[in-house]
């Protein structure tokens, strides 16, 4: 497939050198169809008036092109990124009216950067082995030459020869040579900055009518075909379109992903670009929507930031081509609408259309359970997110089983994460970074981003002898994976997956199996077996990261009211503080805390006995760049363990009319009635009735029969409520 594509490519592309121009952003037959729709919508009208606003402020006046001095956050930086979309949006508004100031605009500011950016080194502030030369990274580099190529393309006809020869010489020619000569390693890689890099080479290629530059792009610095925007779409993503480094960043990477191959589209429609390996584009964008909260807020797997959400630039771009390049998809018209804006081409046309006539459009975008595999033949694990209920009364439970995720990955192999009501209940730390905030270290990522975000005891998931998973090592995390045993969702009162986990820690295996349960009385809970073996005896904590107000706890402990220590020194421990500790002996602990007007209770079992603490995060943090969050970690000791847990959701908090609801937990008692490398079974009584949970550890096909005490039961696992399967 790759050879037929570059094959056609090279056949067309002398015949398309000479094409006609705007190309990239939008043809000239779109442009005219936009203008004639301009006042018909009102989305369309304001996004449109908005837009304009924007621009107008800066028709004749000297826009500012300063040499670049300062990181992410500070006024360089913010200007050139001003100035690429400026650029942009004006080159745009000279299309729709027409108007040759609009394209004055950005020939005066391109004759600018024509002048500038010859003269330019690698970013005084650069702080990697990618600098940029007008950022401080070549990434943010890569975002100008996306936009200014569109722009360059937008005004293409209003400039004459000599000028399209200034600026094509001056303004491209030192950032593309720069990309593809200099950084020829990074721009090959693949990864989500390479998708910039690319787009950004493949962009300018098409404004000008470069051959050299647009096949570089496509297939890699070497014209081979085993890297650039073809391989990109053939390795990032999985069969599914989930991207290893987690939703935060598909939504980063998706725009240049959009906007390139709606230009590649204009520009040669024969290659079919986003049918490419059927649709990955498409699949890529729904996987990723799946993967947001109720407020469309991005799962925070990985390296993110939890402000991050639907509404984002590059959504909007994304939907807006995809509209047009995939057809109408109504469920889109939720996520439009709280975008409150559209793109000024067909897609946005045509969705404020929907908008402005479809009065019926959810509040809430229709998320179901589902599963996405990892890896580029989906071969690399996953990650499973179970869904109870709908709307605003959506509960989310996720679990992670994936490769490691490249450069922003986390250590936390079958780590979980807990929505219920649009609310974060069990968490994941993100990212430790204030982006665009110049005094937080110029806005880039914190060192705490490593030393704790990253760390495995930041999340939910077992820590063995304060290690992080593969001892906190990209290099050695990269060449493994976790992998998915099974998974059953037919029964919406009972969905579940088992993933287990052999290289995070020598000589020790790692099995985890999920319930989410929905029982009679609309009761929420879920079952978490998590159970661990190794060749010799080990320190195991479980760290449940909570978000929410202690209420209650069973547990005996002793406060660190007076002086705090910390619970450990490295490994992420070090910024933990250790607040209280207490001893759990053959019994079941139970902490119950508040988030919102919902009270949540973990409750697990131990057996032997088990040392408990409470946490909170901000040790060894001078400069105040953690958020203080708490945590709940269960420590055990032996050579092989098994954590048995419930967390129930229940009760009603009313701070209003002052009173609560069934604010202690119906678990009343846990027992683990087998346990070995074969079968779990574990009773749970809630209230006065028993929940059973019975599994194979290790035989998992569906028609297989199992038999241990007094239980039955065909394929991997079976529950029983009451003394019936639920």
């Amino acid at each position: 497939m790759l050879k037929l594509i570059k094959t056609i490519c090279l056949l067309i592309l002398p015949v398309m050198l000479f094409a006609q121009h705007p190309q990239t952003f939008f043809t000239k037959k779109e442009a005219a169809s936009v203008k004639a729709c301009l006042t018909k919508y009102p989305l369309l009208t304001k996004s449109y008036s908005d837009l304009k606003n924007d621009v107008d402020v800066w028709i004749g006046k000297d826009v500012d092109v300063p040499f670049p001095k300062d990181p992410a956050g500070g006024y360089t930086h913010d200007k050139h990124k001003a100035n690429y979309t400026l650029m942009f949006n004006s080159g745009v508004l000279y299309n729709l009216t027409g108007d040759a100031k609009y394209a004055k605009l950005v020939k005066e500011m391109m004759l600018k950067y024509a002048a500038l950016n010859p003269t330019l080194k690698n970013h005084p502030e650069a702080t990697s082995s990618s600098p940029g030369r007008i950022f401080w990274q070549a990434l943010n580099d890569a975002n100008w030459m996306v936009y200014a190529g569109m722009a360059y393309d937008l005004v293409y006809n209003y400039l004459s020869a000599a000028e399209r020869k200034i600026i094509e010489d001056g303004a491209f020619k030192p950032e593309v040579d720069f990309f593809t000569n200099d950084l020829k390693d990074w721009f090959n890689l693949i990864h989500n900055h390479a998708v910039w890099a690319t787009a950004g080479v493949g962009m300018i290629g098409i404004a000008t009518d470069n051959k050299d530059y647009i096949d570089k792009a496509l297939y890699g610095t070497e014209k081979d075909g085993k890297k650039g925007f073809i391989a990109l779409m053939n390795n990032l993503f999985s069969p599914d379109g989930y991207y290893t480094e987690g939703p935060y960043y598909t939504r980063y990477a998706i725009l240049p992903y959009a906007v390139f191959a709606n230009a590649l589209n204009n520009w040669e429609p024969k290659l079919k670009i986003f049918e490419h390996r059927n649709k990955i584009l498409q699949k890529a964008l729904l996987t990723c929507l799946q993967q947001t909260n109720i407020d469309g807020a991005f799962f925070p797997f990985n390296d993110a930031l939890k402000e991050k959400d639907f509404t984002s630039n590059e959504l909007v771009t994304t939907i807006n081509i995809f509209w047009t390049a995939y057809g109408a998809d109504k469920n889109l018209l939720t996520v439009a609408k709280k975008q409150n804006r559209v793109f000024l081409n067909s897609g946005g046309v045509a969705i404020a259309a929907e908008l402005a006539s479809n009065k019926n459009i959810s509040a809430y975008y229709p998320y179901k359970t589902f599963e996405s595999t990892d890896g580029v033949k989906g071969d690399e694990g996953g990650i499973s997110v179970f869904r109870i209920g709908e709307g605003a009364n959506l509960t989310s439970l996720l679990y992670k089983y994936t490769a490691h995720g490249l450069s922003h990955g986390h250590f936390d192999k079958l780590g979980i994460m807990l929505y219920d009501k649009g609310n974060e209940i069990l968490t994941n730390y993100g990212s430790v970074r204030f982006i665009g905030v110049e005094q937080k270290y110029g806005g880039r990522y914190l060192p705490e981003n490593k030393t704790y975000a990253g760390q495995t005891i930041a999340h939910n998931t077992i820590v063995m002898d304060e290690t992080s998973h593969f001892n906190g090592k990209e290099s050695i995390a990269e060449n493994f994976h976790s992998d998915k045993l099974f998974s059953d969702f037919k029964n919406p009162a009972v969905q579940v997956v088992a993933a287990k986990e052999n290289n995070a820690y020598k000589n020790t295996h790692l099995q985890r199996t999920l319930y989410m349960l929905q029982l009679p009385g609309n009761k929420r809970m879920v079952v978490d077996l998590f159970n661990v073996q190794s060749d010799k005896e080990h320190q195991y904590d479980l760290p449940f990261q909570y978000n929410g107000h202690l209420i209650n706890t069973t547990v005996k402990y002793k406060a660190n009211s007076a002086k705090l220590e910390t619970l450990g020194k490295k490994n992420g421990y070090q910024f933990l503080w250790k607040e209280a500790s207490g001893l759990a002996i053959d019994t079941i602990v139970q902490l119950t805390f508040l988030n919102k007007n919902t009270y949540y209770t973990i409750s697990s079992l131990v057996q032997d006995s088990a040392q408990l603490f409470f946490t909170r995060s901000g040790a060894n943090d001078p400069d105040f760049n953690l958020r203080h969050e708490p945590a709940f970690i269960i420590r055990k000791n032996g050579q092989n363990q098994s954590y048995i847990n419930a967390i129930e959701i229940h009760g009603k908090f009313d701070p209003v009319y002052e009173f609560s609801s069934n604010a202690y937990p119906s678990v009343k008692q846990i027992k683990s009635l087998w346990q070995d490398v074969n079968y779990s079974v574990a009773e749970f009584l809630i209230g006065d009735k028993k929940l059973i949970v019975a599994q194979s550890n290790n035989k998992f096909e569906k028609e297989q029969k199992h038999s241990i005490l007094n239980f039955n039961w065909t394929g991997p696992y079976m529950v029983l409520y009451d003394g019936k399967k639920l």
